[in-house]
């Protein structure tokens, strides 16, 4: 018995993986893995495009498909891999909501890489990749705004918010602030259109001396 665990090496264990089916599980995950950055890449939306994050995604996949390819083959591996992973705290803030998509994408692609249901994960992620393209990239004109006034009195206050009920589809007042100086005004819009010329307007209006147009997905326009 002693002299079959000492014939028992790390490279008998190591012999058990098949080269030719790890070389095709990671070309395959990374062809998915690259996809998913291109739909991401495509699809962002946001004002600071990190391509740190779009690497991550591919680097994500690569690994959780050789995590699968290990535990499956091995029961003792599966084992450590559970207690490695319990111990992993993630810290890194997701900034955007659309990132956790791309995120567990790209972990369950990895995932079912490692498994070996190819044409699932083909399949899937291409439709996966077509419904982001058409809803993410679709323009809509119901975008909220806030829209921040600062008014010299009620008279420039009044006119402002006629204005805005004029060349909006609607509006809502949110806060105002009043103070010696004038007051501040915050106002929730949806616009009629894809314009935003009327913050230009409501500039020329006698008493406004300070007009910002926000957008909710962090684009400014002043």
């Amino acid at each position: 018995m002693l002299e079959q665990l000492m014939q028992f090496t790390y490279l008998d264990k190591a012999a058990t993986f098949s080269i030719p089916d790890i070389l095709v599980a990671l070309l395959i995950s990374l062809a998915i893995g690259l996809f998913i950055f291109i739909v991401y890449k495509k699809t962002y939306t946001g004002v600071m495009y990190s391509s740190a994050f779009g690497i991550s995604l591919i680097g994500m996949n690569l690994i959780t498909t050789l995590v699968i390819l290990a535990v499956s083959s091995n029961l003792i591996a599966s084992l450590g891999m559970v207690g490695a992973l319990s111990i992993v705290r993630f810290r890194t803030v997701v900034k955007e909501p659309l990132d956790l998509v791309y995120l567990f994408w790209s972990i369950t692609a990895g995932i079912i890489v490692g498994v070996g249901i190819i044409p699932l994960v083909v399949l899937g992620s291409l439709i996966i990749g077509a419904i982001l393209f058409v809803f993410v990239n679709r323009k809509t004109t119901n975008t909220p705004y806030m829209v921040v006034l600062t008014l010299a009195g009620e008279g420039a206050e009044g006119s402002a918010l006629a204005l805005i009920e004029q060349t909006t589809l609607k509006h809502s007042v949110k806060s105002k602030t009043v103070s010696k100086q004038g007051i501040e005004l915050t106002v929730e819009v949806r616009l009629k259109d894809a314009s935003v010329d009327f913050v230009n307007q409501l500039l020329s209006i006698p008493g406004v001396s300070h007009a910002v147009l926000v957008s909710y997905n962090g684009d400014y326009y002043m």
